[in-house]
């Protein structure tokens, strides 16, 4: 089983924009909430996460007893693959995608069936419902997609949805959902209401900046929310962090606001590296691509060590680059102008 590999800790006087972080600070009234919350560290936390949930199921209209939560959207997809598949069973899900699917999968037992992306790194949704076999338990969508960046739109969605068989769940990843500025954009919570099989998966690691706390959410019909939450790890998210991921929720203005920023900063980016030569995929995250081709990999990363930035390169295929600070994405304009 391959370990999974984090993105490069940046030294002190570097821009560490290879772990798709939010740069800013945390949030008003979070760190209040959090530190509060670790004068209590001699208790467990509450297993029930009942503030949690409520505070949710308010934002989202939506039972408590289609929440669940975990560490990370990562912890819940391992823990959708363990409660859905045994061993012998299949998981489809696009490639180049989350670097965690494939880990999961194993751990689950089952097997992957990867379908290559377009040419503009988006998801081959026809090829991926060609790919559903008798075998398959679970598909794995991930909009916008890690690394390449596109997100699928709603028709694109529906449409797929119509082509799988009712005894397959499908996960719709959304860890970036609240970068994406599309027609037409994926709204996981309608699609979750109309479908019996379909898991709507989110964080708080990304947009709003919790990712040292490790908290994600899953909204899905009741009976996959409650195999989600027997599988999950015991007191798996911590007082602390179930403390800020509520006091979070309730700065939904300043995020909003963080939000735009970065979209803004993205928009910079992508515009100047285009300008550079290079054939940017839709950029839909907090993130951007760039498909280096794979003999200069390890020259491109090296030239961003040296002007002070890390980025993470993906196999062979090339290199993301998280948006960050102004002072690093500028950084990273010149590495992509001077590499061409």
């Amino acid at each position: 089983m391959p370990a999974y590999v984090a993105g490069k800790p940046a030294p002190a006087d570097a821009f560490k924009l290879s772990s798709n972080e939010n740069p800013y600070p945390p949030l008003p009234g979070v760190l209040e909430a959090a530190v509060t919350a670790a004068a209590s560290m001699n208790r467990y936390p509450d297993m029930g996460n009942t503030a949690l949930y409520a505070a949710l199921a308010e934002m989202y209209d939506v039972p408590v007893a289609d929440l669940a939560v975990a560490t990370g959207s990562t912890g819940l997809i391992y823990g959708l693959l363990s409660a859905f598949c045994e061993p012998g069973d299949e998981v489809v899900y696009a490639w180049r995608s989350f670097e965690a699917y494939p880990i999961a999968v194993l751990a689950a037992g089952a097997t992957s069936v990867q379908v290559p992306n377009t040419a503009d790194g988006r998801h081959d949704l026809d090829a991926l419902a060609a790919a559903i076999g008798p075998r398959t338990k679970v598909v794995l969508l991930c909009s916008p997609n890690n690394p390449t960046g596109p997100a699928l739109t709603q028709t694109e969605v529906d449409g797929f949805l119509s082509r799988v068989p009712d005894d397959v769940l499908v996960v719709l990843d959304e860890a970036y959902i609240e970068f994406v500025r599309i027609d037409d954009p994926v709204d996981g919570i309608a699609t979750y209401r109309r479908h019996d099989n379909v898991a709507v998966l989110r964080t708080f690691s990304k947009a709003y900046g919790l990712a040292g706390f490790r908290v994600g959410y899953s909204i899905a019909p009741a009976p996959i929310a409650a195999a989600l939450r027997g599988v999950t790890l015991p007191f798996g998210v911590n007082l602390v962090a179930q403390a800020a991921a509520v006091a979070s929720l309730e700065a939904r203005p300043e995020l909003e606001e963080r939000v735009e920023a970065l979209v803004a900063e993205r928009t910079r980016v992508v515009e100047a590296v285009r300008a550079a030569g290079w054939r940017v995929p839709d950029a839909q995250g907090n993130f951007v691509w760039l498909p280096v081709e794979a003999d200069r990999i390890a020259a491109f990363v090296e030239a961003a060590e040296a002007a002070g930035i890390t980025v993470r390169p993906l196999g062979s295929d090339g290199v993301r680059v998280s948006i960050g600070e102004p002072e690093g994405n500028d950084r990273l304009i010149k590495i992509a102008g001077s590499f061409r």
